[in-house]
């Protein structure tokens, strides 16, 4: 058995209707699921998959509800990130493995089930802010000074003694408008 048996299902062996599968997704299958560059590294999350089965269909919807914990990408210290999302996914038989779409997976008739341990933490990783941050004030006191020593400075930063990154501000990009391009603010374009 594989290390991802738990989380096949028996296409083939369903009769029609509606199935329903559950999971809990703890610290052990975020370890199974590292390969090393995961981002997600603990959580606890419930996932009900409610499967409907027609005669050659297979429609998988996914309610994935919890939390994770992944690092923050400004101090780099573990931040709760919480979970709520719905997928969709069908499954067809076919000859061969194949993805048509991010919703349409064909299985090979001859292995009649599909292992959705993947398809679970890829949901997970979709659901989260591409931004992860900590709330102003929260990040870790020691890293955001020493970002704050090292960030690049403009001369009008200078008198800035400012320790934590999570106030500041980014500067309007209009004063760093290269002046060879000033001429053109004057000319005038007539619409007719």
């Amino acid at each position: 058995m594989g290390k991802f048996s738990l989380y096949n299902i028996p296409l083939r062996s369903l009769t029609e209707g509606k199935h329903e599968f559950k999971y809990d997704l703890n610290n052990k299958y975020f370890a199974l699921i590292d390969d090393g560059t995961a981002d997600i590294k603990r959580g606890n999350l419930k996932v009900v998959v409610s499967l409907k089965k027609t005669s050659t269909i297979f429609e998988l919807n996914f309610d994935i509800t919890g939390f994770v914990l992944v690092p923050c990408d400004r101090c780099l210290d573990d931040i709760n990130m919480n979970v709520e999302t719905k997928n969709k996914l069908v499954v067809k038989f076919g000859k061969e493995y194949s993805e048509e779409s991010d919703e349409i997976v064909i299985i090979p008739e001859d292995d009649g089930e599909i292992n959705i341990a993947w398809f679970l933490y890829e949901f997970i990783v979709l659901s989260l802010p591409a931004k992860r941050i900590h709330p102003p004030g929260t990040c870790n006191k020691t890293m955001s000074s020493k970002l704050n020593k090292h960030r690049a400075k403009s001369s009008s930063d200078e008198d800035s003694d400012e320790d934590d990154l999570d106030d500041i501000e980014i500067e309007d990009d209009s004063s760093l408008t290269d002046s060879r391009w000033d001429a053109l603010k004057d000319v005038s374009i007539d619409e007719d």
